[in-house]
């Protein structure tokens, strides 16, 4: 296998977890969650541009796991938390590629979550049910993506406005005006110990937050941008609403890439003690830079920053025989200050690693392919 080309990493990333875990063992085994989901959905992506048709056989047997046989009911999740959402962004492709009707009834049970999702008073969602009046950078991608993508395939113009509405509610609570950089969560009630008592922000830019960010925006464009009839004509200025949020915030980000490709895991704060290298956020960084040029909102140069991503985190990963090991990234997190996010544990193989490493693969190959062609 060529290893100069990132769609063979890509390959060698998902053959890698299919010997690690068949696929209804995928951590947390049983439960319809976004770090299955994460992975899974860039094993998808892998599928489409390299057409290992065992890639969709594993992602469908994922699924099959966590449904009821007749896909009405997930079997074990947490009712309208974002988390356990995301997942749902699966079952897209793989109805397109069976027309098993098992997924679309499965697209129904997931959207059955929400309208349950509570409110904050401004109208954006709860990161988790239990997280009064919070709102996360995360939950963007957890959320946003399945509802516009089933906005447009059943023409639901209410839920693609939903969606939109979240991304700036998202923007307007949790930007920060000096630096162009997201904080990481923003609470309404000022109550958590982590909120500035006059903005409600947490303290700090955690890196794989901010690449949730411009991921789930690309794709809500994608879905607005085909949305049908009547909405074709007002969703111009939504998208390219959408695209000068998308194009602000990587030019933030690439004031900080730092001189081997990649980001730290407090974004804006790369000399300060105890800060790392981290290669989730440099991964969603270099996937949306690579899918930006794709989709004509970025210039050409734009690819150039995703391929110095892309090279910082090749030359950290190592190998185990024929396994690759991709490190140096954080486990899941919840808010903190800045000596929190700096010793968060890091693990190998984690899937938020792997499933935002198969994202920039994919994107960057494909972004490759196409100025190949031009």
């Amino acid at each position: 296998m060529d290893l100069k080309k990132p769609i063979s990493y890509a390959q060698e990333a998902c053959e890698t977890l299919m010997r690690l875990y068949p696929a209804e063992d995928l951590p947390p085994k049983g439960r319809f969650h976004y770090h299955q989901g994460v992975f899974l959905s860039g094993m998808c992506k892998t599928a489409a541009l390299c057409g290992e048709s065992r890639y969709m056989d594993y992602v469908g047997a994922w699924l099959h796991s966590v449904f009821s046989p007749d896909g009405s009911r997930i079997l074990q999740y947490d009712h309208a938390d974002l988390d356990d959402i995301q997942p749902g962004i699966l079952l897209y492709p793989l109805w397109d590629a069976t027309g098993d009707s098992f997924y679309r009834t499965a697209m129904d049970a997931v959207m059955a979550q929400v309208p349950d999702i509570p409110r904050c008073e401004c109208g954006g969602f709860y990161h988790k049910v239990r997280c009064v009046g919070q709102m996360w950078l995360d939950g963007l991608y957890m959320a946003c993506p399945f509802i516009a993508e089933y906005a447009r395939r059943f023409r639901r113009p209410d839920l693609m406005d939903l969606a939109v509405q979240e991304i700036l509610l998202m923007r307007k609570n949790n930007r920060d005006s000096k630096t162009g950089l997201w904080y990481h969560a923003w609470d309404e009630t000022g109550k958590m110990s982590w909120a500035n008592p006059d903005t409600g922000c947490s303290a700090e830019f955690w890196g794989r937050s901010m690449g949730w960010v411009p991921v789930a925006i690309l794709d809500v464009m994608e879905q607005l941008e085909q949305m049908p009839g009547e909405q074709s004509g007002g969703a111009d200025s939504r998208y390219e609403q959408l695209a000068d949020f998308v194009k602000d915030l990587l030019e933030a980000l690439s004031r900080y890439q730092s001189p081997d490709g990649r980001w730290y895991q407090v974004v804006n704060k790369p000399e300060q003690p105890g800060n790392w290298l981290e290669n989730s956020c440099s991964c969603l960084y270099a996937a949306a830079m690579a899918r930006g040029v794709r989709r004509g909102l970025l210039d050409s140069s734009w690819l150039e920053r995703a391929q110095r991503a892309f090279s910082g985190v090749v030359d950290s990963l190592t190998w185990q025989g024929e396994d690759i090991q991709i490190g140096n990234v954080c486990i899941g997190t919840g808010v903190g200050d800045y000596d929190f996010y700096c010793a968060r544990p890091v693990h190998v193989n984690d899937l938020h690693a792997v499933g935002a490493f198969l994202l920039m693969c994919t994107e960057l190959q494909a972004a490759l392919d196409d100025s190949a062609i031009e």
